[in-house]
């Protein structure tokens, strides 16, 4: 649920703006939040705990906050009762994709009952199962009581190949975790075969062209007419499309379409950090901070290369250029340092925005930063501990809120499942590489990667 301000890759999100809004009625001045009774540790014995805390806390938006009939992640959860598009009930197919990966970090960390949590994901891939599909894809959104399409725009009553492409890496990671299991584990990983088998990635070629297209619509076809062209966050989609072993794509799709023919090479280097990579509307000062975590959930970029880039240094220096320009600071934002950084998608003072170096409003997403931890261990770890010094103004039954700013002491008591669930799982790849890799043990994956001649030497 990204909108496009000048970062023209998240063009397909203009239509949600209306669902995102938040209005003058809703806002609140933070410092004076009467949302929050949410007590918490004011103290951790060391940075262990306080990770431990956190990962729990953020989690939890897939655990407890969970829509009832689905098990999935509600598009957004709103603690003060607001919600003025009546959508408290739709979940969303990327945002589920997160909180899956979340789930399966708190049953390997022992935060949540392993049976307990095997017995939420048979929930979970039963209602997928006969959810809404479109040639194998989820849409966007899902009316939770129902399982039948929720339009994100009027157009936008398909398949969702991106969104549909982030909720199977999640589900593949459950598959390799349980793979070996008990009888119960074993039926689980039958069914997310099952799914995995029936995506039709080739159908996303729109009549067989050499680019994948996001949207298929039953009713407007390919209308929404949006090709996926890198750099953003939809390189999981072809890595997964090339890995399909029912519906595969060709490696000509990746090559002539997401790469450009060698168009998506850059030479730009915001504060002396090299992107590698064409950020697509933000070619100079790269684009907003999910672009390094939605497709990164599970693709490990740790060792991971092809003729256009070396994806380690694509996602870290990505980091990294965002920690340094709210460093400098050349706004003149207050609060902004080396403990409030981040810049990403998210509810803004104004609505919703996706904020970026090329489009900085004076808002931290919590979640920017966080979700950064694998690759700026150091700089996040100072983040979190600068967010949590702030105190309950930011804070919730879920953890930080979406975003603040200090400049004009605003929040909102509400939370996105894009970015809150983002936080568990990024935290964990930086701990223990759990998700990074459950995916990458994946044979499919591992042949995928060869055809499209993306090599994965083995880290030292």
């Amino acid at each position: 649920m990204k909108r496009s301000i000048t970062i023209t890759t998240l063009l397909v999100f203009v239509l949600c703006v209306g669902a995102c809004k938040t209005s003058e009625e809703n806002k609140i001045n933070g410092k004076n939040n009467n949302n929050n009774d949410v007590s918490r540790p004011a103290a951790f014995a060391n940075d262990d705990e306080m990770l431990d805390y956190i990962q729990k806390v953020s989690l939890n938006y897939m655990w407890d906050g969970a829509e009832s009939t689905s098990g999935l992640a509600p598009e957004r959860i709103h603690l003060d009762g607001i919600y003025p598009n009546n959508d408290k009930d739709v979940v969303t197919t990327g945002g589920s994709g997160f909180g899956i990966a979340g789930l399966l970090v708190g049953i390997d960390r022992g935060f949540i009952d392993r049976t307990q949590g095997v017995a939420r994901l048979h929930k979970i891939v039963n209602y997928l199962s006969h959810a809404d599909r479109f040639h194998g894809m989820w849409p966007h959104w899902i009316n939770g009581p129902t399982g039948k399409v929720k339009p994100f725009g009027q157009k936008d009553n398909g398949g969702d190949l991106v969104e549909s492409s982030f909720l199977m890496v999640s589900l593949l990671c459950v598959r390799q975790y349980f793979k070996d299991g008990n009888t119960e584990e074993q039926q689980l990983v039958g069914k997310i075969n099952e799914l995995w088998h029936s995506m039709e990635f080739d159908w996303y070629r729109r009549n067989g062209s050499d680019v994948l297209y996001w949207h298929w619509s039953p009713d407007y076809g390919w209308e929404m007419n949006f090709p996926l062209e890198g750099y953003n966050e939809c390189l999981i989609a072809y890595i997964l499309a090339a890995s399909s072993p029912t519906h595969s794509i060709p490696s000509a799709c990746y090559h002539k379409g997401w790469a450009r023919n060698g168009g998506i090479k850059s030479t730009a280097a915001p504060y002396g950090y090299p992107l590698e990579l064409r950020h697509n509307g933000a070619e100079t000062t790269g684009g907003p901070l999910f672009w390094a975590h939605y497709s990164w959930i599970g693709l490990d970029p740790r060792n991971l290369t092809d003729r256009y880039a070396n994806y380690w240094n694509v996602v870290r220096n990505h980091a990294l250029s965002d920690y340094a320009y709210c460093v400098a600071n050349p706004k003149g934002f207050n609060g902004y340092g080396k403990d409030c950084w981040g810049l990403t998608a998210s509810y803004s003072i104004n609505g919703y925005a996706a904020h970026a170096p090329n489009n900085d409003l004076g808002v931290i997403t919590p979640t920017a930063a966080l979700s950064s931890f694998p690759y700026t261990p150091r700089e996040s770890m100072n983040a979190l501990k600068g967010f949590y010094a702030k105190g309950s103004w930011i804070w919730g039954k879920y953890g930080f809120y979406d975003a603040f700013s200090e400049a004009k002491q605003w929040t909102v008591p509400r939370y996105l499942a894009i970015d809150q669930c983002t936080i568990a799982p990024m935290i964990e790849n930086y701990r223990s590489g759990l998700l990074w890799k459950l995916f990458m043990s994946c044979p499919e994956i591992q042949h995928g990667l060869a055809a499209l001649d993306i090599k994965t030497t083995a880290m030292p």
